[in-house]
Parts: C-alpha cells; structure tokens; sequence
C-alpha cells in the first residue's frame, strides 16, 4: 500500500509573509527613506499593535502617518543608540511588510534565539493575524497606543 504524504495546511498569507525574509534598517537615514517609501503610497497599510486586535481595515492615511511620526520618534527616544537595527522591512525599495521591535522588549532580536521576541507594531499591506504568543502588552504601551489611536 502506498503512503500518502499527508497535506499541508496552507500557511496564512500573513504569516508566511511574517516568517519571510527580511533586511534590517541598520542607520537612522535609512529609516527616513523607509518611511518616506511608505509616505509615498499611504493607502492600504494596516497598523497592528501585537498583543492587540489585529486590524480589520486599513489604516487611513492620516492615522498612518501620525503613526509613522510618532513610532519614530519613540524609536529615537528610547533606543539609545547611534544607530537603528530594530526596523526590519520586507523590500527597501517597495516596502509591503515592516516590522518594528519595542526598544523596551529587544530580547535577542538579531541572531539565534530559541524563543524571539515579536516585534511591537506590524506595517502590512496584507491583514493581520492574530500572532500566536503575543506578549502582555505594558500599560505604557497601551496607552501610547490608545492615545494615537484611542
């Protein structure tokens, strides 16, 4: 009797595209230019605070953009470095997925880790998922978030 090899669910679009490959955003310009490519073409992003709901509908290009603005500069505020290295974008030049690791929650972001930490916040052109082990968001971040978006 021959064996069936047994099927495979297909993976959500969203999550294949979060397990994908991605380039980090190593310098603070580059980060500008990353910001500035998605500034570009404002419409379609969904904004997904993790540990939240995801999103059901894209953000609006305004709510993208004062996310933007304020994402960065809490990045700036509390990364204490001279450089970025916790952006990480699917594409530099036609950005469709980004993710932005919490200064407050790195881990071991870069390299190996058996248990990495989520990023905090997802630009995606695709919807959300849920994330499976989403951390206890900190109140601060709550209401940061809820303030931007409240």
């Amino acid at each position: 009797m021959a064996r069936t090899k047994p099927r495979e669910t297909p993976l959500d679009p969203f999550l294949e595209a979060f397990r994908g490959s991605f380039s980090g955003v190593l310098r603070w310009p580059q980060l500008d230019a990353l910001w500035d490519r998605i500034r570009a073409r404002p419409e379609g992003w969904y904004i997904y605070a993790v540990g939240e709901a995801p999103p059901t509908a894209p953000a609006d290009p305004d709510k993208l953009e004062a996310f933007i603005r304020e994402v960065d500069a809490l990045l700036r505020r509390e990364h204490e470095e001279d450089y970025c290295g916790i952006v990480y974008t699917d594409s530099f030049e036609t950005p469709a997925f980004v993710k932005i690791f919490d200064p407050n929650n790195l881990g071991v972001s870069c390299g190996f880790s058996d248990n990495p930490p989520l990023p905090g916040w997802i630009l995606s052109r695709i919807p959300p998922v849920d994330l499976p082990n989403s951390p206890i968001v900190p109140g601060n971040r709550k209401r940061w978030w809820q303030r931007i978006f409240g």
